[in-house]
C-alpha cells in the first residue's frame, strides 16, 4: 500500500486519530529516554566549574555593589577559599575564644538567610562561621552532572570550609552545627558521619524526615530524569524567580490534584512561587538594607549565577531531604550509649544530651507536629528537645531573636 492510499484510509475527523497524533511524540521521546537509561552506558563528562557572580564584581561601581540583593560586604569576616571544586565564600567572626557555631543555610537563599541568627549569636559571645553552598551566592558550582549535590559533596565542602579557618575548629573542643531547612538535613548527616567533630546539633525547620506521602506525582515526573533537562531548568528557574505565570497559592507550596507537597515544592518554599503571594518573602534580612530579602536574593542568583538553577535541581534529586531516618537513629543511639557508657574517653556523641529542633507552628512545609513525632521516634524521646515557635518556614529570617532566645535557653538547661 502506497502512502497516498494509507492517508485516504485515515479518518482525520476521528478523535482517536487526533489523540494518537498529539501523544505519539511524547511517548516516543519518553520511551527513548527509558531505553537510554537502561541500555546505554553513562556518558562521561569532563568536570567544569560554573563561576559565581564574584568574578564580575570588579565591573560594578561602588553604588551598584551596595545595591545588589546580596552585596559582597553583607557580612563581616569574608574570605574566598579556592578548592578543586571551585571557590567557596566563607564568613567568620566573633570572639576567638567563644563557642564555635557553624551555620548551614537552605536550598535556595544563600547564607545571608542566617545573618540575623549569626549576629545575635556573636552578641552572646559565640564565634560563628557561615558559607554559601556550592552554586549559591558567591560560591562556584562544580558541574552537577559530574558532582551531584549529595551528602558526599556537602560533606567535602564543610571539611574544606572548616580547614580554611586560622582557628582550630576540629580540635578537642569541637563545634556546634546549626542547620536550616536543607542545611538541617546536611548538618544531621554530617554529624552522623563525624561524631568526633560536632559537640552540639541545632536543627531549624530541618529537611531529612519529609514523609514520603507528601511527595507528589508531579515532583516525580519533574525530577525523574524523563523530561528534557532544558525544560526542567526553564520551569524551575521561572518558578523560583517569581514569574507571574508560575503557579502559586498564597505563599504555600503549589498544590496538586492529590493535595500532596512534593520534595521539590518543599525545598522551593523557602522562596514562594511569586513574592506577591507571601507576607514574608520580601521581608528584609537586614534592618538597614531593605533590598536584601529572600525573594530578591534568589532572583539575583538566577540572573547572575550560571550554576544556581542546576545546583538547586541537583539538590532536590540527591540531597538529604527525605529518608534520612537511619542517620538520625545513629545520632540517637550514640546519645544513649553516652549516657550509659562507663568509658567516657570513648564517647562518640554530642556533648549536650539532646538535639535541639526549632519548628515553626505555621510551617506548611516542615510540619511541626510531624517532625516532632518522627524525630522522637528516630532519635529517642530523651535525646530530642523540640521547641515550636510562632512562624512559618522562614522562621530564622523573620524571627531570628526567637530562635536565638530558644537556643540560649537550651544551652542553659542541658549539661555541657
Amino acid at each position: 500500500m502506497d502512502v497516498q492510499s494509507l492517508l485516504r484510509r485515515i479518518d482525520l475527523h476521528d478523535r482517536r486519530t487526533l489523540y494518537i497524533a498529539l501523544t505519539a511524540p511524547f511517548v516516543a521521546y519518553t520511551g527513548l529516554r527509558i531505553l537510554q537509561t537502561l541500555l546505554l552506558p553513562r556518558v562521561k563528562h569532563s568536570a567544569t566549574i560554573l563561576p559565581s557572580p564574584r568574578h564580575s564584581l570588579q565591573l560594578l561601581s561602588a553604588q551598584k555593589l551596595e545595591d545588589l540583593p546580596y552585596p559582597p560586604n553583607a557580612l563581616p569576616g569574608a574570605r574566598d577559599v579556592d578548592t578543586p571544586y571551585g571557590n567557596i565564600r566563607v564568613y567568620e567572626w566573633g570572639p576567638e575564644d567563644g563557642r564555635k557555631v557553624l551555620l548551614v543555610h537552605g536550598i535556595s537563599t544563600p547564607c545571608i538567610a542566617l545573618a540575623g541568627v549569626a549576629k545575635l549569636l556573636v552578641e552572646m559571645g559565640c564565634r560563628v562561621m557561615l558559607f554559601d553552598l556550592f552554586g549559591r551566592g558567591y560560591s562556584d558550582a562544580p558541574d552537577p552532572i559530574v558532582h551531584p549535590q549529595n551528602i558526599q559533596l556537602f560533606t567535602t565542602q564543610i571539611l574544606l570550609v572548616l580547614s580554611s579557618s586560622q582557628l582550630a575548629w576540629t580540635g578537642t573542643d569541637r563545634f556546634t552545627m546549626l542547620g536550616y531547612s536543607l542545611g538541617g538535613g546536611i548538618s544531621a548527616a554530617f554529624t552522623s558521619c563525624f561524631p568526633g567533630l560536632v559537640e552540639g546539633l541545632i536543627l531549624v525547620a530541618p529537611s531529612g524526615l519529609l514523609r514520603p506521602s507528601h511527595i507528589s506525582s508531579s515532583s516525580k515526573l519533574m525530577y525523574g530524569n524523563l523530561l528534557p533537562q532544558s525544560f526542567v531548568n526553564y520551569y524551575v528557574g521561572r518558578r523560583l524567580k517569581g514569574s507571574p505565570s508560575a503557579p502559586a497559592s498564597s505563599g504555600n507550596p503549589e498544590s496538586t490534584n492529590d493535595d500532596k507537597t512534593g520534595a521539590a515544592e518543599a525545598a522551593e518554599s523557602e522562596v514562594p512561587a511569586h513574592p506577591a503571594y507571601s507576607a514574608n518573602s520580601m521581608s528584609p534580612i537586614f534592618s538597614d538594607r531593605p533590598r536584601i530579602s529572600p525573594a530578591h536574593a534568589v532572583a539575583w542568583q538566577i540572573d547572575a549565577h550560571p550554576g544556581f538553577v542546576a545546583a538547586f535541581i541537583s539538590s532536590i534529586k540527591y540531597a538529604p531531604i527525605t529518608g534520612e531516618h537511619g542517620r538520625w537513629k545513629l545520632i540517637g543511639s550514640r546519645q544513649v550509649a553516652q549516657k550509659t557508657s562507663s568509658q567516657p574517653e570513648k564517647k562518640q556523641a554530642l556533648k549536650e544530651d539532646k538535639v535541639l529542633i526549632l519548628l515553626g507552628k505555621q510551617d506548611t512545609v516542615i510540619v511541626a507536629d510531624e517532625v516532632d513525632d518522627d524525630a522522637r521516634k528516630a532519635m529517642g524521646d530523651d535525646n530530642v528537645e523540640v521547641v515550636k515557635l510562632e512562624g512559618g518556614h522562614d522562621l530564622p529570617i523573620v524571627h531570628a531573636q526567637g530562635c536565638v532566645d530558644a537556643i540560649a535557653a537550651f544551652w542553659k538547661s542541658v549539661p555541657s
